[in-house]
């Protein structure tokens, strides 16, 4: 036992903290009434001893509940509130820091602060090159200096287009162009993360020691080598700048990693594509300058004469060589001869190499179109085999149109299957967890158990007017609704709306655990429109809580309160069969309510009764008319005690009866104990007074002797 005092100047408070052998912690608060003088109070001290009192109590409250009913807390908490608690706590770090305004003349506005512009822009120690968008925006600007030394070092070297006026403006853009080269090689690829045995390497000497072991460095160090010095001697000429052309590396890692984040990742194949296409045909074209230029331009009819645009003419001759139109004027010399057949076969060789290429593009982007339409061809195919009616055929087409509009697939699962357990289960949360965590039947169970069922979620696509499920069937899924509405319906000839049920909803979900005939579909759910659901089967959710016995017990008992809360459902026409055995012969008539009234007890009591019921018709036989009012009082009272099945109305077999000892009749002078060789018959007839309903008749005959 551990005792705290404290005081507020006029009362003094004594806590003290007990713990049991079952870790329960109590307290025991008491007041007492205190002089101010002679004490100094703390309220810091205060403050914080309150704050135990408060904890210890809450403590308290869990324990007791645990001990009450240890099934209902799971050892992990429910994930919406970890979800939520990690949302208002990053939203609480995030608050004070956007809190930033401006004030300009009589306006006031939010603005950034600059430390979040720093913090965004400072280069990070080591740079994850696969999901760093940072890293492919700079990647993008190295490639485009890349392009333009690729594009206009070959136009500069062979075409007039570079003169002394307008060479400022060209060694402009090359400088430019020299100092991205030199950050990307100084900066950022030494900060570029790698694999070495399946391990991330962020060291930043290993990183540095990895790039500058690779050959990517010693190109890169090649492309910035200053060659354009050899001018002072020979005079400025682009060919100086040709070592900047082998930096290509990064030009295939920019696609690589833009491709990865692209949404339609084959649009920028089709344009690269087309991009290397229209390349080929600008070298060709310089190609075909320099070489017209070699034999003098307008020497012979083959070259180009120098007239118009001479870059726009040469590349038209290009096209018209590559792509083997024809119609060009003849080679007349042996250099144009050999110039024209190399161009033939490069053309032929890069052309057939960019269509194929081009073919294996878009048929990559329509792989999933051509997939979903002979699906649906085999499918049309098979029902004008079998001449199924038109009305389901046009119901098949609508739903592969309309499932492949929606979700671009036909089976989820079939892209899922590819990926590993881990990467199913992440995309699963992220698609489906927000859905389920909306069922209050499974809040509180175990996380992991809630993970293993987001796989095994299967969607599904109703048609408008599908019945989900009919009144009285079996039930057997629970139904989450994704996409679309489904209407609920009741009433005397069941076409009445009772409610309308949209995305997020759940039905069915007492169907999973009901049992004794709780498991039946109280009413008949029809989608109102195209409506794309979630399923999880009953069979399913078994095999999961094999492995979570207590999330199973917690799962029991939310049922039954929600059976308490709902209404237990009726059961419907079909009658549960029996089990075992039993199931071999037919079900037990019930005893009909006449014999029930007249026999007051089970077995040989009810016998008893039967020969009570004899006697005192025999006394009535003998006594006369005088003594009827003595024979009414002596009548029994009906008790509704079954007796085994007996046949309808008509006369039971003879039985030979013995009357038990312990039988104890009401008049004690009617009933003889022996035994008597005496038939019963039990009749019924109308009575003769109106209103008075029918007249039970019981004779007792003598057996003949043989």
């Amino acid at each position: 036992m551990t005792s705290f005092y404290f005081t507020d100047g006029k009362n003094m408070l004594c806590i003290s903290l007990s713990t049991t052998l079952s870790s329960s912690p109590f307290v025991l608060i008491s007041t007492q009434k205190t002089t101010p003088q002679g004490f100094q109070t703390n309220e810091y001290a205060d403050a914080q001893l309150q704050e135990i009192v408060r904890k210890m109590r809450e403590r308290a409250t869990v324990y007791k509940e645990k001990l009450k009913d240890p099934v209902l807390s799971s050892p992990e908490g429910s994930p919406t509130a970890y979800e939520k608690k990690e949302e208002k706590k990053e939203e609480a770090e995030a608050k004070p820091e956007e809190d930033h305004y401006c004030d300009m003349l009589c306006c006031k506005f939010k603005k950034t602060p600059l430390k979040k512009y720093m913090t965004y822009l400072q280069l990070p120690d080591s740079i994850d090159s696969y999901t760093d968008r940072r890293y492919v925006a700079w990647l993008m600007l190295v490639t485009v200096a890349y392009n333009w030394n690729c594009w206009f070092i070959p136009l500069r070297f062979v075409f007039p287009y570079q003169t002394s006026s307008n060479t400022i403006y060209w060694v402009a853009i090359d400088i430019i162009c020299d100092i991205c080269y030199l950050c990307d090689l100084l900066v950022f690829q030494p900060r570029v993360q790698f694999l070495k045995g399946g391990d991330i390497i962020s060291d930043k000497v290993e990183m540095k020691k990895f790039y500058h072991s690779s050959m990517k460095f010693r190109l890169d160090v090649i492309s910035v080598l200053p060659f354009e010095v050899l001018s002072i001697f020979f005079g400025f000429n682009p060919a100086f700048r040709a070592n900047r052309m082998l930096k290509h590396n990064t030009f295939f890692e920019f696609n690589d990693r833009l491709e990865a984040i692209l949404d339609k990742a084959y649009i920028y194949r089709v344009i690269r594509t087309t991009g290397y296409l229209l390349f080929i045909l600008h070298i060709n074209a310089c190609l075909y300058y320099w070489a017209s230029d070699y034999e003098g331009l307008g020497s012979t009819r083959w070259v180009y004469d120098g007239q118009g645009n001479m870059y726009l003419r040469c590349y038209y001759w290009a096209v018209r060589t590559l792509i083997t139109i024809g119609g060009l004027p003849e080679p007349q010399t042996l250099f144009e001869i050999v110039f024209q057949l190399l161009n033939f076969f490069l053309g032929v060789f890069v052309f057939s190499s960019l269509i194929g290429q081009m073919r294996d593009v878009i048929g990559a982007a329509t792989a999933g179109q051509n997939y979903y339409r002979s699906c649906m061809d085999n499918t049309v195919s098979y029902m004008n085999t079998y001449s199924i009616p038109k009305v389901v055929q046009n119901r098949v087409r609508t739903w592969y149109e309309y499932t492949w509009d929606s979700q671009g697939m036909l089976d989820e699962s079939e892209l899922l299957e590819q990926m590993p357990t881990k990467m199913q289960l992440a995309i699963a949360i992220d698609v489906n967890f927000a859905i389920v965590n909306k069922v209050d039947l499974f809040k509180g169970c175990d996380t992991q158990m809630i993970y293993d069922m987001l796989l095994r979620l299967k969607s599904i696509v109703y048609l408008p007017g599908d019945f989900v499920c009919k009144k009285g069937e079996i039930g057997r899924e629970m139904y989450i609704i994704k996409q679309g509405e489904v209407q609920v319906l009741g009433g005397p000839d069941g076409t009445k709306v009772l409610v309308t049920l949209r995305a997020g909803a759940v039905f069915g979900e007492i169907s999973l655990l009901a049992a004794g005939g709780g498991n039946r579909r109280t009413a008949n759910v029809v989608a109102h429109g195209f409506a794309n659901l979630f399923i999880l089967d009953k069979k399913t959710l078994n095999e999961i809580l094999v492995h979570y016995p207590d999330s199973e017990k917690l799962l029991m008992k939310k049922a039954k309160v929600l059976l308490k809360e709902k209404g237990k459902p009726a059961p419907g026409p079909p009658v549960q069969q029996p089990r075992g055995l039993a199931g071999l012969f037919g079900q037990k008539q019930e005893t009909p309510k006449l014999f029930k009234a007249m026999l007051g007890g089970k077995g040989k009591a009810g016998l008893a009764k039967l020969l009570q019921l004899k006697r005192e018709r025999d006394i009535q036989e003998n006594e006369a008319e005088t003594e009827k009012p003595e024979q009414e009082e002596k009548k029994p009272k009906p008790e509704e005690k079954k007796l085994p099945e007996p046949a309808a109305s008509s006369a039971p077999p003879a039985q030979k009866e013995e009357p038990n000892a312990d039988t104890k009749p009401k008049p004690p002078a009617v009933m003889h104990r022996g035994t008597t060789n005496e038939s019963l018959i039990i009749s019924m007839s109308p009575s003769p007074t109106a209103g008075e309903g029918e007249i039970l008749k019981v004779e007792a005959k003598e057996k003949k002797r043989k």
